[in-house]
């Protein structure tokens, strides 16, 4: 009845569907583009030879029956396994201890724990060959002060020790954001029939928090499996699949191969992702109107072994980063420790210069400014638009795939779909042009969910009200709808950012010799090893990341003031 009046009072409402239509169907054509084409290619490719013809499975066949390749499988299941199992534990109890507890520095122990987001994985792995490697602080007991302590690092040891910190902040974010919604009237029904403390915890708090539990585990095992930085810079002769995709495409030339790897990289990530859609779908609200808020008992026991706890984790997390920053300002590690900044000129090294990182930078900037506007608008369309629904549905459905896609997959689809040479668009291939829109699908879809939850919470009157008022939808968009998401925009494009500055993996078969990136020129430097520029260059981009999420923080805090002051009653 109201859309009817609506359209009665609004004359130019046909002219506006039309225009509204247009960009869904534009949107759609563009992930179609984007995501789906380029994934076909890739599947069919894994079914070819070298020359072109159908071989069938023979691929398939070929690579389970060389014990080398086939044995890879076996060692990406088990790091991702055990870093996962490690990972998610730590992080559950820092968690814990943080959201649960008394503990005093809380806001401290929440900023180192996201530390690790703004560096690469790659610098992870350096930071520990200077910690445990043949020349390390701990091999050689802090230079001689003390008896030395030797691990085997090159290979699963160091490979899980690098994605333990990787993975770290991602649990800890999800098991956090579980912790915080509780109902604490279920605690008091526990105590009341007489439950313990671990009686407690194993019936009431793990059963509450169980679906951020499994996303957390399914997170980390896909980021796990299918990361390439961590086993390229410590893996020796540890084989995983995203370093036999590597190897096989840029060493061997192998493309079928590679596709063929490719594929057995995205099953797992798949997987996951289908479970955790439907872990989110059977998730039933925790709080309700009778509700009670977590109170936190007093124990001072508690608080001591949290507080122990949290401190030797943000201490483990800290020492390989002040390692790495420590030996990218020294001359020669462990020979010269004088400080020198020599290792920041990289114009003799595999670098060629700042280029990279000014690059990367660049890079960064439009991919967080293109990605963002593109991500916004599709949201837009999918959630506020009424016309074209099986279009909108098939949107939605390609905003979401890219989250199910490892880097590696979808820089090796670009590299099949774009260099063909009757593909319209194969004068992308080689071109910065090709690189952002490689970052943004890549992170293209949890942008684009922040974007939908934002517009989920907006009233759908001012869109009507708007209509009925013959106010052009753009005009509404523009007025309304960007200023009341103006903090998730602003958030949506420093994850962009931040992303696209420590990504290597979809950029890895991209990059050309006329537009280097520092990311991908830190696997370079550490392949001829210039690891102390590596080091160095990694530095940079965690110092750029970090600045960019303080003036991220200050500039949210400014806006939201603004946009949410009508929310404050005095």
């Amino acid at each position: 009845m109201w859309t009817a009046r609506t359209r009665a009072l609004s004359p130019k409402a046909g002219g506006a569907e039309l225009w509204q239509m247009s960009l869904v169907v534009i949107v759609v054509l563009l992930l179609l583009t984007s995501v789906l084409f380029p994934l076909g290619v890739l599947f069919a490719k894994a079914f070819l030879d070298r020359e072109g013809a159908f071989v069938g499975l023979a691929t398939f066949v070929r690579y389970f029956s060389t014990p080398a390749l086939s044995q890879s499988l076996t060692n990406t299941i088990y790091v991702s396994v055990v870093s996962t199992g490690i990972a998610v534990t730590l992080a559950f109890f820092y968690a814990y201890g943080v959201i649960r507890t008394a503990i005093r520095g809380k806001g401290f122990f929440k900023m180192i724990a996201l530390v690790p987001l703004f560096a690469p994985t790659m610098m992870h792995g350096i930071a520990l060959t200077y910690l445990f490697g043949n020349q390390g602080l701990v091999t050689n007991g802090l230079f001689g002060l003390v008896p030395g302590f030797k691990i085997e690092l090159y290979g699963p040891v160091g490979i899980i020790m690098a994605e333990v910190i990787y993975l770290f902040p991602q649990a800890f974010l999800i098991l956090a954001a579980s912790l915080a919604v509780t109902d604490y009237r279920l605690y008091e029904a526990a105590e009341t029939l007489g439950a313990g403390r671990l009686k407690r915890l194993l019936t009431v708090t793990l059963p509450s928090i169980k679906f951020g539990l499994i996303s957390a585990i399914f997170v980390c095992f896909t980021a796990c499996f299918t990361d390439f930085g961590a086993p390229q810079v410590i893996g020796g002769k540890f084989n995983v699949l995203a370093t036999d995709i590597y190897k096989q495409v840029i060493g061997q030339q192998n493309m079928s191969m590679g596709a063929a790897v490719g594929i057995l990289l995205t099953i797992p990530a798949v997987v996951a992702f289908i479970v955790d859609r439907l872990v989110q779908r059977k998730q039933n609200a925790l709080i309700t109107s009778k509700s009670t808020p977590y109170r936190i008992a007093n124990s001072r026991l508690r608080d001591m072994l949290f507080t122990l706890f949290c401190a030797l984790m943000s201490v483990g997390i800290l020492i390989p980063l002040l390692t790495i920053v420590y030996a990218s300002l020294v001359n020669v590690w462990p020979y010269n420790l004088t400080l020198s900044l020599k290792h920041f000129d990289f114009s003799a090294m595999a670098a060629a210069g700042f280029e990279p990182f000014w690059n990367s930078l660049v890079l960064s900037l439009l991919t967080a400014v293109l990605g963002t506007l593109f991500a916004f608008v599709t949201a837009y369309l999918i959630e506020k638009t009424r016309m074209l629904r099986s279009a909108r549905q098939l949107g939605y459905f390609l905003a979401i795939l890219p989250l199910s896609l490892p880097g590696m997959v979808i820089g090796l689809a670009y590299i099949f779909f774009f260099n063909a040479p009757d593909n319209p668009l194969h004068p992308m291939y080689g071109t910065v042009a090709i690189l952002v829109l490689a970052n943004v699908v890549h992170f293209f879809s949890v942008p684009f969910i922040t974007a939908m939850t934002t517009l989920k919470k907006q009233d759908k009157e001012f869109e009507l009200v708007a209509e009925s008022m013959r106010v052009p939808f753009y005009r509404t968009f523009l007025k309304v709808t960007v200023p009341l998401s103006l903090p998730a925009i602003i958030e949506m494009a420093m994850y962009f950012f931040v992303n696209s500055m420590v990504t290597v993996s979809a950029l890895v078969f991209l990059t050309s010799p006329d537009f280097k990136l520092a990311a991908v020129s830190i696997v370079h430097m550490d392949d001829a090893g210039d690891t102390a520029a590596a080091a160095a260059m990694s530095v940079l981009i965690l110092g750029t990341n970090i600045a960019v999420r303080l003036l991220y923080e200050l500039i949210l805090r400014g806006v939201r003031r603004r946009t949410e002051a009508w929310q404050v009653h005095k």
